[in-house]
């Protein structure tokens, strides 16, 4: 048996030719209530959000159960796909895991039946969509290698992760108008005599 068909869980058979994320359904539409395990994987193209993607050629797939109920089938379980990104503060090449839970419903006609939330369904269900879905909304959008991570240095860009640069933290613009009377140096003002 093929991967885009619902199958025994552990299956990890490849049929040359077939759509990796295509479930045949129309056996189980005939049986309401009825549930099958499925098991997909698959390139995904073009999965970035932000400046963080799944790697070019690294597979997405969804583990979970396609389960039967009268006008449709709920799809649940997990997608995962690997990303990579840069660090928002340092900059430095990260990489990580989407690894998210799927609970959807596909309908035939799907958003056009009336149902905008709905996958469309026929006898076969193509289930990329869905696990393109999953993993655009789980990307992160602002990653960090690290969560004390102390980024660049404003003024002379060195990686404070490294070692501390000795730079003087920018001057905060609100506070401008204030540095007007600040005497010689910073300091206090003269005061009158």
């Amino acid at each position: 048996m093929g991967r885009g068909r619902p199958e025994p869980a552990g299956s990890t058979g490849t049929v040359p030719g077939r759509r990796a994320f295509v479930a045949h359904v129309h056996r189980l539409r005939r049986n309401p209530g009825a549930t099958v395990v499925v098991d997909v994987h698959g390139v995904v193209a073009d999965l970035a959000v932000a400046g963080v993607a799944v790697p070019d050629g690294a597979e997405a797939g969804l583990t979970g159960s396609l389960a039967s109920y009268p006008g449709g089938i709920e799809v649940t379980g997990r997608v995962r796909a690997p990303w990579r990104a840069a660090c928002r503060r340092c900059g430095a090449p990260i990489d990580g895991m989407v690894d998210t839970e799927v609970r959807e419903r596909c309908v035939p006609g799907g958003p056009a039946s009336g149902d905008e939330e709905a996958y469309e369904l026929a006898d076969e269900l193509d289930l990329e969509p869905l696990v393109r879905d999953a993993v655009l909304l789980a990307l992160p959008l602002a990653p960090l290698c690290r969560e004390t991570c102390a980024g660049l240095c404003p003024e002379c860009g060195a990686d404070r992760n490294v070692a501390p640069c000795g730079c003087r933290p920018p001057a905060d613009p609100r506070w401008s108008a204030l540095d007007a009377l600040a005497g010689p140096g910073g300091g206090d003002p003269p005061l009158p005599a």
